[in-house]
């Protein structure tokens, strides 16, 4: 298998985004309540080619390869008019994305107590093997800079009990600002990984989750599939109080290949979690945030 240089430097973008979004501290959410017992946790957001197939179905143009065809089309075969201009000293970064470049999610089961039907990024609690967060001499040092160990075994260790993927192909990169989810007592920790060497993924317990699929990036940054989700938590003594978070609209044959009506929706958590490091990375596109629709229920 050939080394996609574009590619390469999608994996670039994601160690400046984890730095970026470590500079700018924890996610802005609600604060933990006094005397609230927290737990910890870690998820994994894996990002890199399940394949060699293009899995776009976007409109958009894949970014950073898409001059490189239209060059061709101008009859600079090789394209080495885009190289050029990639390649200048002091030129402006720009976006890595190509068609074959995923994210892996995971919709929790219907049947479970907390966040039944959600798509989110495999994860979980940590466990007593996976070591102890506290350690100061229990650190790693990644490409984005040095992390905890314990959060890096316990999203590695989820991801592989919920989807089956091999821990030893994927690169982690970096960890993102431990957050705190108050809806579920969870102090949260991102960890950003590469998959460098990608193998089939599936459900492997379906009493945990109901689907696992891979999500194209260029997707997942098309400003027509995306919007804003709001949940309204009605009250006797003060008006509806509205969360919101971004959202993404995944179609149907995506994440399930036997079929199926509507779209799979990422919003809440994940969402938020989502559109930080998009656009951290410089991935991200304009999009109506104005566009406001109701949680998926």
């Amino acid at each position: 298998m050939t080394v996609d240089p574009i590619r390469c430097r999608a994996r670039t973008d994601l160690i400046r985004a984890v730095q970026l979004l470590n500079q700018a501290g924890p996610l802005r959410i609600p604060e933990v309540p006094p005397g609230r017992t927290m737990r910890e946790s870690a998820v994994l957001i894996l990002v890199g080619a399940l394949d060699e197939v293009p899995a776009v179905t976007s409109s958009l143009p894949a970014v950073g390869g898409q001059d490189r065809h239209e060059a061709a089309g101008r009859g600079d075969r090789d394209g080495s008019r885009d190289r050029g201009r990639e390649e200048t000293p002091g030129a402006p970064e720009r976006p890595h994305v190509t068609a074959d470049l995923d994210l892996l999610l995971v919709q929790r089961a219907a049947t479970l107590r907390a966040h039944p039907g959600q798509v989110a990024f495999p994860g979980g609690r940590l466990d007593p093997e996976d070591g102890d967060p506290c350690a100061t001499e229990d650190r790693l040092e990644l490409p984005a800079g040095s992390g905890q160990a314990a959060y890096v075994r316990a999203a590695l260790r989820e991801a592989e009990e919920e989807t089956g993927l091999d821990p030893s192909g994927v690169e982690v990169l970096g960890l993102l600002p431990r957050t705190p989810l108050t809806v579920s007592s969870h102090q949260v920790t991102p960890v950003v990984g590469w998959w460098s060497k990608p193998v089939s993924v599936d459900v492997v317990d379906h009493r945990e989750s109901s689907l696992v699929f891979r999500a194209p990036v260029l997707d997942l940054v098309d400003p027509s599939r995306r919007h804003s989700a709001e949940v309204r938590v009605p009250g006797p003594d003060y008006p509806d109080v509205r969360h919101r978070s971004p959202a993404f609209r995944i179609p149907r044959e995506i994440t399930d290949p036997a079929g199926g009506e509507g779209d799979v929706v990422v919003w809440g958590f994940t969402g938020l979690l989502l559109d930080h490091l998009l656009t951290a990375a410089g991935w991200s596109r304009d999009w109506n945030t104005d566009d406001v629709r109701p949680a998926p229920r």
